[in-house]
C-alpha cells in the first residue's frame, strides 16, 4: 500500500492509560491525544459495574478480527527436521523471512486510529472500530452516569494499552470508583509522539457507516431475553454448511421472529410487535460477531433494530439506562462487494454553496438536533438538499449522526477535514467502475445486463455488457450471486481477469456490471408500487409465506400473471399443495385481480419470499 493511500496522523500522549486501585477506592485514568485542545472528562461513577462492563466490551469490538489467517508451518517444518525428514534448514530459515516480512507488512496494513472520545454537553461518548474493518460501535455515557462531573467539551483521540481491557475487567466496583480522563496527567512522564498512517479504505469505511446510518430503516425492538436466546443458540451450535444467516421476519402487529439459518431455527421475540407499515424479511450475514454483546445482557433493559437493507449496515442499539451501545455491522465475507454495491448510493450529490457549514454552525451552537429542525433552520432549503448536505459533512468527520436517539450531533473526527474526493472510491477499479457508469466524469462507458437467470436454491445468475471507450471494446463479464450475496462463477475477457482471476478482487467491468444490477433492482420495485409501473408488468410470479405462531409450520402462497391469466397455488411448504386459475376477459383485468390477490396477502401477515433471497 503506497503513503498516496493513506492518512498521516501524529499522536500525542502525556501518558498511558491505566487503572490504580487503593484499599479503599479505585480510579480509571484515560489519557487523551493532546493536540486537540483542552478536552476531558472527570467525575465519580454511581454505576462502576455498568461502566466496566461497557467500556470492556467496546475494547472486545476494538480488537475482534474474524478474518481467515494462515497456519505458521515453521514448527512443522522444525518437527520434520528433526525425524530425518525431507526439510532443509534453507526451507525452514526461507519460511521464516517470509512469515516474517508478511507478518511486518500485515501489520502496518492494519494499522488504525485510535478510538474517539467526544465530550458533550449531555454525555461522553467513545467510538471504536474494528480491526477487521466489519464492525463499528459507539458507546455513550449520559451524565446521570457521573457524581460531582466536570467536563471540556470537545473530540480527541483516546489511548488504549493492549493490557486495559484487562486491568478494566478486575477493576473492584464495590468501592467507589472515579473516572478521569485528561489530555496531561499530573506527576507523570511525557511520552514520545506516535506516528500512524490510516488507509484511506479504513477512514473510508468508518465514514461510511455513519453516513448509512441515515438512511431510511425498518426498526424492531427485542427484549433482552431475545439477544439472550440467540446468544445461547449461536454458542451451542456451529454450522458446518451455508447458508448462515439470521433472517429477520417482520409482521405488522406481531412480535418479530429471528430465524438462525441453516438449522431454520425459530426464536420468538418478546419486545413488543413490529410497527411497520408492511411485511420484511431481513437477512443479515456475519451473526458471530453479536458474540461481543455477552457482557452487556446484565444491564440491558431493551434492544432495537435499525435493518437499513440488502448489503446496507444493521445497527443493534443497547439500551442500558444511563449508558448505551450501537453497534453497526456490514457486511461479511464479501465486503468489497457488498460496499460497491450499497455505499455507492449514500454519496452526496449537488449540495447548495454553504449549506453544509450552516448546518454544521447550528449543531455547534444548539448542540445535538433531529433532522426536522435543521431542515426548519436551512432557510427555505429542500429536505433532498438538507439530508446531502448533513451527508456530506458526516463523510468529511464533522458531524455524527446519533443512531440511538435520531440526532445529529457536532464531532469532529480529524483535525482537519477529510477530503471526501480522495475516499469516495475503495480502489483504482472501482474508481473505474464508477466512471463505465457515468459517475467518475469524462470518459463513461455504457454498462447493459443482457441476461437475468434466477436459478432455483442457488441464486441469481447475472450476464452483461461493458462498452470501455477508453480500451476502445466492449467486454462481456457474468457471475452468479448465491443465496448469501457472494459471488462465484465469475468471468470476464479483460487483461486484469485474465491475468488473476478473482485472486486479485473483481475487475471493474463486474464491479460495474454488480452496480447496474443493484439499481435495476431499486428502479423495478419502485416502479412496480406505482400504476404506470404495474401498468408494464404482463407476466410475473411472486410468492409469500406465513409462519403459524403455534405450529411453526410455513403456508406458502405462489401468485403467477400470465397475460389474462392468474394461477394461485397455497399450501403447506411440506404438504400437499392445492391449485387455482382464473381466466379473465382483458390483462387489464388480470393485472387488477393479480395485484388485489398480492396486497390482500400483505395485509393478513403474509412475508414477500423474495426479500428473503436477498
Amino acid at each position: 500500500m503506497t503513503t498516496a493511500t493513506r492518512h498521516p496522523v501524529e499522536l500525542r500522549y502525556a501518558t498511558a492509560s491505566d487503572v490504580e486501585s487503593t484499599s479503599d477506592a479505585s480510579r480509571v485514568l484515560l489519557a487523551l491525544e493532546g493536540s486537540r485542545g483542552t478536552v476531558g472528562v472527570r467525575g465519580r461513577l454511581k454505576d462502576p459495574a455498568l461502566f466496566r462492563d461497557a467500556l470492556t466490551a467496546a475494547f472486545g469490538i476494538l480488537s475482534s478480527d474474524l478474518r481467515y489467517r494462515g497456519k505458521d508451518r515453521t514448527a512443522y517444518l522444525a518437527y520434520l527436521m528433526s525425524k530425518g525428514k525431507r526439510a532443509s534448514a534453507q526451507i525452514w530459515e526461507a519460511q521464516k523471512a517470509f512469515l516474517d516480512n508478511a507478518l511486518d507488512g500485515e501489520e502496518k496494513q492494519d494499522e488504525v486510529l485510535d478510538p474517539v472520545l467526544t465530550v458533550d454537553p449531555d454525555s461522553v461518548s467513545l467510538e471504536v472500530f474494528s480491526r477487521d474493518e466489519s464492525a463499528y460501535a459507539r458507546l455513550s455515557f449520559d451524565n446521570s452516569l457521573f457524581e460531582g462531573r466536570e467536563a471540556a467539551h470537545g473530540s480527541t483521540f483516546l489511548d488504549v494499552p493492549a493490557n486495559l481491557a484487562t486491568r478494566m475487567d478486575r477493576l473492584r466496583t464495590y468501592l467507589p470508583v472515579s473516572l478521569e480522563a485528561h489530555v496531561a496527567l499530573p506527576a507523570k512522564a511525557t511520552r514520545e509522539p506516535r506516528k500512524v498512517e490510516v488507509p484511506h479504505a479504513w477512514l473510508r469505511g468508518f465514514l461510511q457507516v455513519q453516513s448509512a446510518a441515515t438512511l431510511p430503516a425498518n426498526s424492531c425492538v427485542l427484549a433482552p431475553i431475545d439477544l439472550y436466546n440467540l446468544l445461547f443458540a449461536l454458542r451451542t451450535r456451529k454450522a458446518k454448511k451455508a447458508p448462515r444467516a439470521l433472517r429477520f421476519e417482520l409482521v405488522p402487529g406481531a412480535p418479530p421472529r429471528l430465524v438462525l439459518e441453516p438449522w431454520e431455527l425459530v426464536l420468538e421475540c418478546h419486545g413488543g410487535t413490529y410497527t411497520g407499515t408492511a411485511p420484511a424479511v431481513v437477512r443479515t450475514f456475519g451473526r458471530q460477531r453479536l458474540v461481543a454483546l455477552a457482557r452487556l445482557l446484565p444491564h440491558a433493559k431493551s434492544v432495537r433494530l435499525q435493518l437499513m437493507g440488502p448489503g446496507l449496515p444493521v445497527f443493534w442499539v443497547i439500551d442500558m439506562g444511563a449508558a448505551t451501545l450501537t453497534l453497526g455491522l456490514t457486511g461479511w465475507t464479501e465486503s468489497g462487494w457488498s460496499s460497491a454495491a450499497a455505499f455507492d448510493v449514500l454519496m452526496p450529490r449537488a449540495v447548495p454553496d454553504g449549506l453544509a457549514e450552516k448546518l454544521r454552525g447550528k449543531l455547534r451552537a444548539d448542540g445535538p438536533l433531529p433532522f426536522d429542525t435543521l431542515v426548519a433552520a436551512a432557510g427555505g432549503a429542500s429536505k433532498e438538499h438538507v439530508r446531502a448536505a448533513l451527508q456530506l459533512e458526516c463523510l468529511r468527520g464533522r458531524i455524527l449522526f446519533d443512531v440511538a436517539k435520531g440526532q445529529y450531533r457536532p464531532r469532529e473526527l480529524m483535525a482537519t477535514p477529510v477530503d471526501e474526493s480522495v475516499i469516495r472510491f475503495g480502489s483504482e477499479r472501482e474508481a473505474r467502475a464508477h466512471r463505465l457508469l457515468g459517475d467518475g466524469g469524462p470518459g463513461a462507458g455504457e454498462v447493459k445486463l443482457t441476461k437475468v437467470h434466477d436459478i432455483v436454491g442457488e441464486g441469481t445468475r447475472i450476464h452483461g455488457e461493458v462498452v470501455d471507450r477508453e480500451a476502445v471494446r466492449s467486454f462481456f463479464p457474468s457471475f452468479t450471486l448465491d443465496l448469501e450475496g457472494r459471488v462465484k462463477d465469475a468471468s470476464c475477457g479483460c487483461p486484469h481477469f485474465r491475468r488473476s482471476g478473482m485472486r486479485e478482487g473483481p475487475c471493474e467491468h463486474q464491479l460495474a456490471l454488480r452496480l447496474a444490477y443493484a439499481r435495476r433492482r431499486t428502479e423495478e420495485e419502485a416502479l412496480r408500487k406505482t400504476p404506470e409501473g404495474r401498468k408494464l408488468i404482463r407476466a410475473e410470479t411472486r410468492s409469500y409465506v406465513r409462519r403459524d405462531a403455534e405450529s411453526g409450520q410455513e403456508m406458502v402462497y405462489r401468485v403467477s400473471l400470465d397475460g389474462q391469466v392468474v394461477a394461485v397455488e397455497w399450501g403447506p411448504r411440506t404438504g400437499e399443495a392445492r391449485h387455482q386459475r382464473l381466466w379473465f376477459d382483458t390483462d387489464t383485468e388480470a393485472r387488477t385481480a393479480y395485484f388485489t390477490r398480492l396486497e390482500k396477502l400483505s395485509a393478513e401477515g403474509y412475508i414477500d419470499a423474495a426479500s428473503a433471497l436477498v
